[in-house]
């Protein structure tokens, strides 16, 4: 593989105030030398830049966010950071919501003593006007020098934004009011128009980032998860750590209420384990040697000791939080209309702007300070923050519900496809199944040996064949089959003589009995004959897709064992659920027709494809794709993985720990399938969310302009207008935190 110098890093972004200011440094950024790729997230604050080391750094990129007009630095990864270090970015984004309260407060302060003289007390005395000229130059130069600095730095860019409207508009309403007050000709002035300009646009601001800060919560609720230390064994001795100091191969110790450290594998003691944080699980799963534990779990019941296999980047914790962050800072498809709009609205309005001043002004014959006024609230009221926050708020929502639930989308794109899904193949094996075969069925015959179930699975331990193993767990479960071969000892017997063919099965000596194991052909051959009730058997049972395992003991058939692979509990219920959405479900598999048959009749699935090579399921997936169904597939997101590159959405089943993140666009923590219907649903709703956020901010400027050029809209109510209008999309896209999927 060739060594590429690229390299892929976040920076945290401040001073945005619109979707404009996003794409101002999308731009800047593209035309740095070396960067490949930049994508600007508006409502995380966020660059994603793609760059080549040896053409550009980490400096430059901060220094071309600079020459944009704003700051920017390289953002902590998350998923590294240990319990010692802060998140500067956070607190950043803190002082920055305390930086805009304060502003705004004071802006209200300052903005109220003209209110009071100008619009109660009507005093337009010269020595009232001095004082409003004086405290609206403060909120005006002072509050609101970042509308100047931002529109300076968008025009040394050829570009207009927010701040360009806000700027331009407030400098109309005060010049004009200073124009008049200097001159004493007795104009009409408008200080408190252009202050509370500026205090409603900060109070916009302020509850917007707030709003903001509430649906990207999903990051900080995750890294609190995580356990602060962790009580581990060391030569002989208990010793508490910082989670950080724990190493792979520690044996760690969890007491009843702890949460677990780290990823690891147990290995004494047993417990149930409350999963739900980190699989949306809600009841707690029973644990004991050899079972795997995810770090930031909490333990139930009993005490336990394991070994840690992942720690820090590597455990599914870490692994959520990257994925989480990528698909939170990664731009939908739909993004990319709200960019077009936003890119051509600001001029457009400046132009509309200027033609509503001209037309009231020359054309209706209105006097010069209405014609300002409705071009100054044309100006105001179209601000396209509502536009920009639309599908990343709705983003930031969807995908951290998502990772609450088990569910990881690895991008906005995942999410915008999952709402289109028409078709839903499963692979069969570990997918549909458990992808472990175990015993469904024993026949027993009577007046023979009764304990023959011990010897056979006696024998069957010697042998590491998946279908030995089955015998095997099903004889030490003691769940026996109603009416079936039974026996009160769970005892195995170590077999006296033990061979196994190939193909065929086992034979063996156990507690002094030649004991016989294995398909019809193996036995055939051992000389061993079939009576009509074997044969009848044998053909039911491989009807169903089972296995059929035939046990001699000395001279004669003592019993048949009948061996398949298990639906998984919910595969079933999925297929219905899918059903509903109007979701085609089938079924590819490289297994043979009757095995097929049987798991798909069992789930409800109706088209089939058996005996299906791996260059095969390429094609299914590439036909149902030109019929122009959008297709996802599921699988375990290993042997899958061509075919769920292929799909329009690769859905990986993730296991344990060993989440195959780079197999899908969606990974299943869990593992459950009811899941894959989840992540169809929630895509739906995000999408339908991001579709209204669009719609209102659309229609609320196609309404408000008009209504501003008419003359029927007061510049400062514009102002609020605008504001609320941002704050509404944030606040509609959190509804998604209380609707059912």
């Amino acid at each position: 593989m060739p060594e590429t110098n690229n390299k892929e890093q976040s920076f945290d972004l401040s001073g945005m105030h619109c979707a404009s200011c996003a794409l101002v440094i999308e731009n800047k950024l593209k035309q740095t030398p070396g960067v490949q790729s930049a994508v600007v997230n508006f409502a995380t604050e966020q660059a994603q830049v793609d760059y080549d080391c040896q053409k550009c750094s980490e400096e430059q990129i901060v220094e071309a966010v600079k020459q944009a007009g704003y700051k920017a630095e390289p953002a902590m990864d998350h998923s590294k950071m240990t319990h010692g270090e802060h998140d500067h970015a956070a607190m950043l984004r803190e002082g920055e919501l305390k930086k805009e309260r304060n502003f705004f407060i004071l802006s209200l302060v300052l903005s109220l003593p003209i209110i009071i003289l100008s619009m109660v007390l009507k005093n337009m005395t010269p020595a009232s006007l001095i004082i409003q000229a004086v405290l609206a130059a403060v909120v005006q130069f002072y509050i609101g020098f970042r509308f100047y600095r931002s529109t300076w730095y968008g025009l040394k860019n050829f570009t207009a934004n927010m701040d360009t409207l806000v700027a331009v508009g407030t400098s109309a309403a005060f010049f004009y009011s200073l124009y008049s007050l200097i001159t004493m000709k007795g104009g009409e002035v408008f200080f408190e128009t252009s202050a509370l300009l500026i205090t409603f646009v900060l109070l916009g601001k302020w509850l917007e980032a707030r709003a903001k800060g509430q649906a990207g919560q999903a990051i900080k609720s995750l890294m609190k998860l995580s356990a602060k230390t962790a009580r581990v064994e060391r030569d002989g001795q208990e010793t508490e750590v910082p989670l950080e100091q724990v190493k792979i191969g520690d044996i760690i110790i969890v007491k009843p209420g702890e949460k677990i450290a780290t990823d690891g594998e147990i290995i004494s003691g047993y417990s149930a384990i409350d999963e739900a944080m980190i699989t949306g699980e809600s009841l707690p799963v029973d644990k004991g040697v050899g079972d795997l534990v995810i770090g930031a779990t909490i333990n139930k019941t009993g005490t336990f000791k394991f070994k840690a296999t992942k720690i820090g980047n590597d455990t599914l914790l870490a692994q959520i939080i990257k994925v989480v962050e990528q698909a939170q800072a990664a731009k939908a498809p739909i993004q990319k209309f709200a960019d077009t709009v936003s890119a051509y609205f600001v001029p457009t309005v400046i132009v509309i702007a200027i033609i509503t001043f001209l037309t009231w002004l020359f054309i209706v014959g209105a006097p010069f300070v209405s014609a300002l006024m409705a071009g100054v609230a044309v100006l105001v009221i179209a601000c396209p923050c509502a536009l920009g926050l639309a599908t990343p708020t709705a983003i930031l929502v969807g995908s951290g519900r998502a990772a609450k639930n088990g569910i990881l989308f690895r991008n906005g794109e995942a999410m915008e496809i999952a709402a289109k899904i028409k078709v839903m193949a499963f692979d069969k094996t570990g997918t549909l199944t458990l992808g472990e075969p175990a015993v469904t069925e024993i026949t027993n015959y009577e007046l023979r040996i009764t304990n023959w179930l011990q010897l056979v699975a006696s024998l069957e331990n010697k042998s590491e064949h998946p279908l030995a193993q089955a015998i095997v767990r099903y004889f030490k479960s003691g769940e026996w089959i109603p009416g079936q071969a039974r026996n009160d000892s769970k005892e195995l017997v170590e077999p006296e003589k033990f061979q196994a063919e190939v193909g065929g099965g086992v034979s063996g000596i156990v507690a002094g009995q030649k004991i016989i194991a294995g398909n019809d052909r193996f036995l055939k051959a051992q000389g061993f004959e079939f009576d009509v009730e074997n044969i009848k058997q044998k053909v039911a049972w491989e009807q169903q897709g089972r296995t059929v395992i035939f046990v001699a003991s000395s001279d004669q058939i003592v019993g048949m064992i009948a061996i398949a692979d298990q639906i998984k509990a919910t595969a079933k219920t999925a297929v219905e659920e899918l059903n509903k959405l109007k979701i085609e479900t089938i079924m590819i598999t490289g297994d043979n027709e009757m095995a097929a048959r049987n798991i798909a009749g069992q789930v409800g699935i109706k088209n089939i494809n058996f005996q299906v090579l791996p260059a095969e399921k390429l094609k299914i997936i590439k036909d149902l794709k030109n019929k122009h169904k959008k297709i996802a597939m599921v699988g375990d997101g290993i042997n899958d993985a061509p075919a769920l590159a292929e799909a329009d959405l690769g859905i990986a089943l993730g296991k344990g720990t060993d989440v195959a993140i780079e197999a899908g666009q969606v990974i299943l923590v869990k593992g459950d399938l009811l899941d894959a219907v989840k992540a169809i649903k929630l895509g739906r709703m995000t999408i339908s969310k991001i579709k209204q956020n669009l719609f209102w901010a659309l229609v609320y400027n196609c309404i408000g302009i008009p209504i501003a050029a008419l003359g029927l809209l007061k510049a400062e109510y514009a102002g609020l207008a605008m504001a609320f209008s941002s704050v509404s999309v944030v606040l509609n896209s959190l509804l998604l935190k209380r609707k059912k999927f």
